[in-house]
């Protein structure tokens, strides 16, 4: 079953487009990813779906309820952390958690042990008295999540959530993300132009200027690629990489000082490579696309 489907959707601002027509479908119980440079149409779609913006055409469910028609119901079901932090700093982490259970209409018991659950789902237990100004980046993002969770979302969407983030509390996140999936059957949709997180998730949908380029897991992705990556440096990669061509009938990339070739049978040819240049190539590896 589908959490989330897009069709057809378009948007601009002041007539300028943002989302060209997009449209796909994120699977129930998985981590999602939309990948792609700054003004790809990312954020656009994050605001579409946590319901600050309308589609001026087309439609947009969060599990099976349209964005534009149903936005209370929709904002049930999804807990959403924003690119910037969403936290009072002069509040404790117990207190943002409250005042954020009390908007959902929690109260009294049942609020509070939520809170205690959340915080100890995400290691801020010891931390729940404390001003969040003395928090670290990492911390202060922890909470965000926290707050996230308090209502029990079934869908958590998240703007470039490690953004920021030294690599450290970067991967801490990360974990909690795996868990809530692994532990809650919690589906999730980050946005993100970093390869190495995209890379952690179970599917991706691939913008360009507002449209979808590609969508499919990473592996299929980069089977798109090529099985193959071959490396190659030497002297003179311009001219070096012009004979390979007309030797082996290949398309090689020239990158700085280096080739890239893609390859059905990367092995294979590096022998060849080799036996054909020796005195040209530097060095030459060979492994799978990243």
């Amino acid at each position: 079953m589908a959490a989330i489907e897009l069709e057809s959707v378009h948007y601009s601002y002041s007539g300028r487009p943002a989302l060209g027509g997009v449209s796909f479908s994120i699977e129930e119980g998985k981590i999602s990813a939309l990948l792609g440079p700054n003004g790809g149409g990312k954020t656009t779609i994050f605001r579409i779906l946590s319901t600050l913006l309308r589609p001026q055409s087309g439609s947009a469910r969060v599990d099976g309820l349209d964005c534009a028609r149903t936005p209370y119901l929709v904002r049930r079901r999804i807990g959403v952390v924003f690119q910037n932090r969403s936290l009072d700093l002069e509040l404790s982490v117990e207190e943002n958690l409250l005042h954020q259970g009390r908007l959902y209409g929690m109260r009294g018991r049942m609020l509070s042990d939520r809170a205690e659950y959340v915080a100890g789902k995400l290691g801020v237990t010891d931390r729940l008295r404390d001003r969040v100004r003395i928090l670290s980046g990492g911390l202060q993002r922890r909470v965000d999540l926290a707050k996230a969770l308090l209502h029990r979302p079934k869908i958590l969407l998240l703007d470039e959530p490690t953004n920021g983030l030294d690599p450290k509390a970067g991967h801490d996140f990360w974990r909690h993300l795996r868990d809530l999936n692994r532990d809650e059957g919690m589906t999730i949709l980050l946005t993100t132009h970093s390869m190495e997180e995209a890379d952690r998730c179970d599917f991706l949908v691939i913008l360009s200027e507002g449209k979808v380029v590609a969508e499919g897991s990473p592996a299929e992705l980069k089977m798109q690629v090529g099985p193959e990556v071959v490396i190659v440096r030497g002297g003179s990669v311009e001219e070096l990489g012009r004979r390979i061509a007309e030797t082996f009938h290949l398309r090689p990339m020239v990158l700085d000082d280096l080739i890239r070739i893609e390859h059905e049978n990367g092995h294979a040819l590096v022998s060849e490579l080799m036996e054909r240049f020796p005195k040209e190539i530097e060095s030459v590896t060979v492994g799978r696309a990243s």
